[in-house]
């Protein structure tokens, strides 16, 4: 009885400590991501660079769409190391490109938007983490929301109709609510599930493919949450 105890308690460690490391990293990228927009969006010469020449920016988006699927693609062949610089140099390009969410909105708007955010993403991370009903189903009809979002943000960005607009960012509002409830589900399976002698290595390279899922699913939550509630710049 007192070894299984143990054996619970180690277990239970262990499941804290990958836990503790996904948010970890997942906040350390919010943090980067956060700080290097707020820096881009205060040097014109950054924002002429960006944002006037669409070869740079166009550039920007492909090298963050080519780190994401090198992560979440490749991360068996990855070492902890790499892995950890991918997701890091990702969360600074995002900030680059996320740093015209400065000159649109007004600070105060986006410091309460951001609280909003936070709080909705904490209640939908405790519910997925609590809830003993399964959401792997749930996580296709998701997905096919996610495309449906997408597909409807290329088509708007040659409609330009702020109706749609608005109607897009109800739907993703909803699907990365869907998401962060369905991931961090797959974050406790995958924490309850590691064996005990598992590398070190291994577990980091996990850390941050849940912290790149959760970091996604806060980012997308926050702009669209942003587009409802925020306020321009007078």
């Amino acid at each position: 009885m007192q070894t299984i105890t143990m054996e619970r308690e180690k277990a239970g460690v262990l499941v804290n400590s990958f836990v503790r490391s996904v948010y970890h990293w997942m906040c350390v990228g919010l943090a980067l991501t956060g700080f290097v927009a707020l820096y881009v969006s205060g040097s014109e010469t950054l924002l002429r660079l960006v944002f006037q020449n669409r070869m740079v920016f166009f550039l920007l988006i492909i090298a963050e769409l080519a780190l994401v699927f090198s992560i979440a693609g490749m991360i068996d062949r990855l070492s902890a190391a790499t892995a950890t610089a991918l997701f890091v140099i990702y969360s600074a390009l995002n900030g680059v490109t996320l740093s015209f969410v400065f000159l649109i909105y007004a600070r105060a708007s986006i410091v309460s938007t951001f609280f909003i955010c936070s709080g909705t993403f904490l209640a939908c991370s405790v519910y997925g983490w609590t809830t003993k009903r399964d959401l792997t189903s749930l996580g296709g009809f998701l997905m096919m929301g996610l495309i449906g979002i997408i597909i409807a943000s290329l088509v708007n960005l040659f409609v330009r109709s702020s109706s749609m607009s608005m109607i897009v960012s109800y739907i993703g509002v909803l699907v990365f609510v869907g998401l962060t409830a369905y991931d961090t589900q797959k974050l406790k399976y995958m924490a309850l599930t590691q064996p005990a002698g598992l590398e070190g290595s291994v577990v980091r390279k996990g850390a941050i493919l849940g912290a790149l899922s959760l970091y996604l699913d806060f980012i997308n939550l926050f702009l669209m949450l942003l587009r409802i509630f925020g306020q321009g710049r007078e």
